[in-house]
């Protein structure tokens, strides 16, 4: 998947490829705010109220969402929805849209969790990570989980064509030409537009970020408190930008980088991805799992093998294309490197339904959730005005895979997604100025928002503290005890870490 860049800040010089968030606001948005240059203080917390709002028990859709990966224990969620505007370009700040929240802990103020677009949905990200934080964050805060618009259950978009979605996935890094891949991108885009008609440039980080505002007014609280997850930590830095006095306690985990385009951006992922996998084997054989220290080489050879002779499935094959994408989704998720290993071997062995698991989030309408891949797609394509053509595409594609054999093409190659698309129209972003502390969380080989690029997110913040876990994956919080610990501190005790804090793996 395409992942489009941050429009915090234009610090890269170059031509019109540097991403922007392209989109138009209105005045009838949630009022921007004005605040003092320079950094604030971190706010106090508040206590919320949300009489607006019909909580009801959610734990057992919410368990079943979660599905065999749901934590232990006896965790209770109450699920709500809040109403905020729709803003298409043609009824600007009309329409409305319903966005799904959950709850979880007892804490007297709320901490929004925010995810990615095209990943798992912030209901089920907050559900799953009240039990890797510590107890005194569930006491002091009340984590609220919101799918974002257009995912999970917010009104959930579903437009691209099952034959659409499996030719993107399916589609070989390897191939000589992108031809098949082009026509599945131009399937969806054409399906999505004519399905989605007018609604379909309102699905974006930058009215993600206005959401976020009738959220905290829905909570009656004068400060926004947040944890924003990957690429989702563009929609709170946006917001940080339009309301910055409006900010609370804020952790981002894994930003995306805002100084690159989008090429760049691919290419740093590519980078990331081979660096990840390296990782990955080095795991592999301190923990002797089946795959050793031949990881890299019995990957290449699964890859060819798929070539000549795909392994079938129900909805989908396995085939080159889908395997990378299985491995890269597995080496984001650092729990699931011991499962990604075995199902890479099972592949080896003709079985491919270990590997298809880690993809089938993406293609597959799972407990109410729709396919991840239709919101990624258009948020991801209605972020950045950038359009790759497809002849530069195919010279980043020789160049990358000599440079980067594992994963190399598969980025370049996914430089076309948003060729067939809109392109969107472009908004100025207020400058970040006068936010207080905000807490950025690095993951030394991380294949979805690479430490290099988080760094430079913490430096484009007034007052960006950086904290960074020597791991791998995708995400420290949970993961590292180090960085979840600084987290805990900075949230419920104000305490603001020695910038370039470095955790150990």
């Amino acid at each position: 998947m395409l992942v489009a860049l941050s429009a915090l800040a234009a610090c890269s010089a170059g031509p019109s490829t540097r991403p922007v968030i392209a989109v138009r606001g209105d005045g009838s948005s949630p009022s921007e705010s004005t605040a003092p240059a320079g950094p604030r203080e971190v706010p106090p917390l508040e206590s919320y109220e949300s009489p607006g709002l019909a909580w009801s028990s959610c734990t057992d859709s919410a368990r079943a969402r979660m599905g065999g990966s749901a934590p232990a224990g006896t965790w209770e969620y109450e699920c709500a929805q809040v109403t905020v505007r729709l803003d298409v370009p043609s009824r600007p700040g009309r329409g409305s849209l319903g966005l799904s929240l959950l709850r979880v802990g007892t804490g007297g103020s709320p901490l929004v969790v925010v995810g990615e677009a095209g990943g798992e949905p912030g209901t089920v990200k907050a559900a799953r990570l009240a039990a890797s934080l510590p107890a005194s964050v569930l006491s002091t805060f009340t984590l609220i989980g919101v799918d974002r618009r257009g995912t999970g259950q917010s009104d959930a978009v579903q437009c691209v064509p099952d034959a659409a979605r499996v030719g993107i996935v399916e589609a070989d890094p390897g191939a000589a030409s992108p031809e098949e891949l082009v026509d599945a991108y131009t399937l969806a885009s054409r399906e999505c537009v004519l399905d989605m008609e007018n609604r379909l440039p309102a699905l974006d980080s930058w009215r993600a970020s206005a959401d976020l505002e009738q959220l905290r007014e829905a909570l009656q609280v004068p400060h926004l408190n947040a944890i924003g997850f990957g690429e989702g930590s563009r929609v709170v830095s946006l917001y940080a930008a339009r309301f910055p006095d409006r900010i609370g306690r804020v952790v981002l985990d894994g930003a995306p980088d805002p100084t690159l385009d989008v090429t760049a951006v691919a290419q740093t992922r590519a980078v990331a991805a081979e660096e990840t996998f390296a990782a990955f084997q080095k795991d592999c054989v301190l923990r002797g799992c089946p795959l050793g220290a031949g990881a890299t080489d019995r990957f290449k050879g699964l890859l060819a093998a798929l070539r000549d002779k795909p392994l079938r499935g129900d909805d989908f094959d396995l085939t080159p294309g889908t395997a990378t994408e299985a491995v890269l989704a597995g080496l984001a998720d650092r729990p699931r490197w011991g499962a990604l290993a075995e199902a890479i071997v099972a592949a080896e062995g003709g079985d491919g339904a270990k590997l298809r698991a880690f993809v089938e989030p993406v293609l597959l309408e799972q407990d109410d959730d729709p396919p991840r891949i239709d919101a990624g797609l258009i948020t991801g394509c209605n972020d950045t005005t950038t359009r790759v053509p497809p002849e530069r595409v195919s010279g980043l594609t020789e160049d990358w895979r000599s440079k980067h054999p594992l994963f190399g093409a598969y980025f370049a190659r996914r430089l076309l997604a948003c060729g067939p698309f809109p392109v969107p129209q472009q908004v100025k972003v207020p400058k970040l100025s006068g936010a207080p502390p905000v807490l950025v969380l690095t993951t030394s080989t991380d294949p979805v928002t690479p430490r290099e690029g988080s760094e430079r997110a913490a430096q484009a913040l007034p007052a960006g503290v950086v904290v960074g876990w020597q791991g791998g994956g995708h995400g420290a919080l949970g993961q590292s005890a180090c960085a979840t610990r600084a987290a805990e501190e900075f949230l419920v005790n104000a305490k603001v870490p020695a910038d370039g804090t470095v955790c150990p793996p």
